[in-house]
């Protein structure tokens, strides 16, 4: 038996690689990209590490070209879904067992094949499939993923580090059990690293878990299970089941073993979840642990101190990257009176650089939304902007979907605080700018705290350090990340956690120690060296 006391050091953040024109990386994309696209692939369940494949099958198409299908997947139904319940239960039971350096080996090899050897791999399957250029790809799908998977081996060496005091009369200790039961991870489409994060951050710490992918991310996704399985990740840890959202959840609340749920998603889904679990809490075996990230209407209040430049660059890269489909992105701004006039000249300036267009043009800044619903509900908000007295459209406000989901970078000025594209989340190429009087920047402050239900990313722009400090104080509870003189996008793993409150979630910060946390039960363990032998107190004698 190895009696080391052994830990993991703090890594280092995964290095971004450039794809300059020429590079190995950028000629080793190209060839992934092209094999991705000529490839059309069949996409099984995979339960207790089998493939199955069920004959109840969709088409996953290219948001850049609607019309070109990249994969075909099966769908889970009832009978595959209580498989997956009883397959994570059972493999629970010896993967606890496991010595938790070597389920940190795992997942640090896992890091090793997503950084060298499948690193074009996941990367093109991000760009093709969910719509990101080299960029936010190389971000998102290889180094968040590899960060998290890197950071959270070491946060659990410190979690498992950290135990009670002792003295000469007993021994206390403190047992990081997993919970008792499987785990529910319900991914996203819009970013690889959070699909891997939300299966594979229970299961480090012990968990079997059932994990749904997001349809519109499900090609990334099943490549992540198939690395899973090459670095050794035992069968039935995790279970990946593509299907109708409702099909997995009407079997999985109905179970007495349900034990945690972790979500990336709506608002409304969430709220649905806790709803249903109200309903069955008396069928449950222990309280489910219930850890979301939702959604945001995230801002940007620019002082009228602050740098014009930054301003402006921070405004159209935290609105528009990814086309704004960051749960994080910018969508609404405060501008002063002063200085906006300046702002803007410098944002348009850049807007009318910026080409929309298909990933495998690396010269497109910004690419397709993600399906035809999302086209269509960001559509209708500008729409609805045109057709209202109290907004106009100074930037973009186009769209067509005649090959891909394509909608042009929109900024819209408005003079009512309360549009409703400054209150809903959007989630797509759309900002909303409210110009402010100067002198009322504290008021514009308050303002910015009480028109959304969100808090979960927010920013200021500012030299004057008394704005700045004001804006910290203001708005406190607006936002779960807060950025200075910075975009409101962006967080990286170890060094800023990520997640809000109020309509965003449960503010467990992914990429930090406090997500890792909520996949434990702890048993305190006391053992006494000599027990008392009698029943009264030694002034009793």
């Amino acid at each position: 038996m190895n009696n080391a006391v052994f830990k993991i050091n703090t890594p280092a953040n995964e290095p971004i690689l450039g794809y300059l024109k020429g590079s190995r990386e950028q000629k080793a994309l190209t060839e992934e990209l092209n094999r991705q696209t000529e490839t059309v692939i069949e996409i099984p369940l995979i339960i207790n590490g089998q493939e199955i494949k069920t004959g109840k099958t969709g088409e996953f198409r290219m948001p850049c070209d609607h019309h070109h299908v990249m994969a075909r997947y099966h769908m889970a139904g009832e009978k595959e879904v209580k498989m997956a319940i009883d397959a994570a239960c059972q493999a629970q039971l010896s993967w606890e067992k496991v010595p938790w350096t070597d389920r940190a080996a795992v997942a640090l090899k896992i890091a090793r094949l997503i950084s060298d050897k499948y690193r074009f791999v996941l990367n093109a399957a991000t760009m093709l499939g969910q719509g990101k250029n080299i960029f936010q790809a190389e971000i998102d799908s290889v180094c968040e993923t590899v960060d998290f998977l890197r950071f959270n081996a070491a946060f659990m060496s410190q979690i498992y580090a950290e135990q009670p005091n002792s003295d000469a009369t007993q021994m206390n200790r403190l047992e990081y059990r997993p919970l008792e039961g499987f785990v529910l991870a319900i991914s996203p489409f819009n970013f690889t690293a959070i699909a891997s994060n939300l299966s594979m951050a229970p299961a480090i710490m012990g968990n079997a878990v059932v994990w749904k992918p997001a349809t519109a991310a499900i090609l990334s996704n099943y490549y992540l299970m198939k690395i899973y399985k090459e670095a050794g990740l035992p069968d039935g840890v995790i279970n990946f089941l593509p299907g109708q959202g409702s099909v997995i959840g009407n079997t999985v609340f109905a179970d007495p073993r349900l034990a945690g749920i972790h979500f990336t998603g709506s608002t409304s889904t969430f709220n649905s979840f806790w709803q249903e679990i109200a309903k069955n809490l008396s069928n449950y075996r222990t309280y489910p642990k219930i850890v979301g990230e939702t959604g945001g209407k995230d801002f940007i209040v620019v002082h009228s101190s602050a740098d014009i430049e930054a301003a402006a660059t921070g405004i159209v890269r935290g609105a528009f990257e990814y086309q704004g489909q960051k749960c994080s992105a910018c969508s609404r701004v405060y501008a002063p009176a002063s200085i906006w006039p300046e702002i803007k000249n410098r944002a348009l300036n850049m807007l009318a650089e910026i080409k929309v267009g298909d990933v495998r043009d690396y010269n497109n800044f910004v690419n397709a939304v993600i399906d035809e619903k999302s086209f269509d509900s960001i559509m209708s908000y500008i729409e609805r902007a045109k057709a209202d007295k109290s907004a106009k459209i100074i930037a973009g406000g186009k769209g067509n979907k005649e090959k891909g989901w394509f909608i042009e970078p929109t900024i819209i000025e408005t003079t009512d605080p309360n549009f409703l594209t400054m209150r809903e989340e959007i989630f797509g190429p759309v900002v909303t700018v409210y110009v402010y009087e100067d002198a009322k920047y504290e008021e514009t402050l308050k303002l910015c705290d009480s028109t959304s239900p969100y808090a979960l990313t927010g920013a200021v722009f500012a030299r004057d350090r008394m704005a700045i400090l004001k804006a910290c104080d203001l708005l406190r509870y607006s936002a779960g990340n807060f950025y200075i003189n910075d975009k409101c996008s962006g967080a990286v793993v170890g060094m800023q956690p990520f997640g809000g409150a109020r309509g965003s979630g449960t503010n467990d910060k992914a990429g930090g120690i406090l997500n890792l946390i909520r996949w434990t039960s702890p048993r305190a363990i006391k053992e006494t060296y000599m027990a008392p032998t009698n029943y009264p107190y030694p002034y009793m004698d």
